[in-house]
């Protein structure tokens, strides 16, 4: 009797500690994962203290969102606060420390999507909205349409609350100087061939995320090219090009060369790959940029889909990126052999 009351007992607990992995196993995954901006971002042209800052602030932006997650809030709020801090700082071409346009001014264009319903905002060409990926969910949430741009998007903005600060908020000594070079350049016929001028068409910064309920969204926030003219608008606020969020395949969130990306509908064709030819995000990303790079373009994607898989594909020497899984797990990379 005694052994067979030790076998059952054994039994039990094997059974209990077989259900508890289960249960374990079963865990909803999330994740979030961010960028800064691909581009030739080199070591020896970068100091110490630059390189810092930039990986202390991706690490800054990136726990925001992860600590919403953990919290059960929804991937939206988590897109939205990590872009924010990333908004918020000079170091990125997105809010303060914006690249400026030929006139010597900022003009800022962002986008998000809702991966569970398709919905999405955007706005393009606002000046005054110190967040603009706020105002983009706001045109998602609070009117019939998908994009605003310019007076408009920024009257929309004034009108529901959102803060709004001067244009000279937006602008750094950095970025005077850097739009003075490339308007010196392009005056010496330059343009072209100067590396320099050729990173002026880099920025923006993105963000995808996945929640504890298995729900995707995207975000992406610019302040475009360096000596834009005519109200020029690249991918960051076209919904397709520069940024996707759906549940059935994945979230992408790109930076780059806007033109070469918009004809390359780069966020929707990776998960077009995803979704029709059942591709993972790794291969479908490759795919993707290895065609942006055949037309000419530069530039990369951050992508995660609803297993919490994550790939950062891009084309360029560096790019700043960082990634947190449900374990918490912190990966923070700026450089292409890292």
């Amino acid at each position: 009797m005694r052994i067979y009351s030790v076998v059952l007992l054994s039994f039990s607990l094997l059974c209990c500690a077989g259900e508890n992995q289960n249960l374990k196993s079963t865990e909803p995954p999330f994740g979030i994962v961010i960028h800064g901006g691909a581009g030739t971002i080199l070591k020896q042209n970068m100091t110490s203290e630059t390189e810092k800052a930039y990986r202390e602030t991706l690490a800054k932006s990136i726990k925001v969102g992860h600590a919403i997650l953990v919290a059960g809030g929804t991937s939206q709020q988590a897109v939205e606060k990590t872009i924010h801090v990333m908004e918020n700082s000079p170091l990125f071409n997105a809010g303060k420390g914006a690249v400026l346009t030929a006139n010597g001014f900022a003009s800022l264009d962002a986008s998000f999507m809702n991966g569970e319903t398709l919905d999405a905002g955007a706005i393009a060409g606002v000046s005054h909205v110190k967040n603009p990926i706020t105002a983009a969910i706001g045109v998602m949430e609070q009117s019939p349409h998908v994009m605003l741009s310019g007076k408009g998007a920024d009257q929309f903005a004034m009108e529901l609350g959102l803060d709004t600060v001067p244009n000279a908020y937006f602008i750094t000594e950095r970025r005077k100087n850097a739009l003075k070079r490339v308007q010196d350049s392009e005056q010496k016929k330059t343009a072209f061939y100067d590396p320099f001028i050729k990173e002026a068409k880099f920025g923006t910064v993105g963000c995808v995320a996945l929640d504890k309920k298995g729900n995707l969204s995207a975000g992406t926030s610019t302040g475009g090219m360096t000596n834009k003219k005519w109200d020029r608008i690249g991918d960051a606020p076209i919904i397709g090009a520069g940024t996707y969020a759906n549940n059935a395949s994945c979230g992408v969130s790109a930076t780059g060369w806007g033109e070469f990306f918009i004809r390359s509908v780069v966020a929707h064709d990776i998960a077009a790959l995803v979704e029709y030819k059942g591709l993972d995000i790794a291969t479908a990303s490759k795919q993707v940029i290895q065609k942006v790079e055949d037309l000419g373009g530069d530039g990369g994607v951050i992508v995660l889909d609803t297993e919490g898989n994550v790939t950062m594909e891009f084309n360029t020497a560096g790019m700043y990126r960082a990634h947190m899984d449900a374990k918490g797990n912190l990966s923070v990379k700026i450089y292409k052999d890292e």
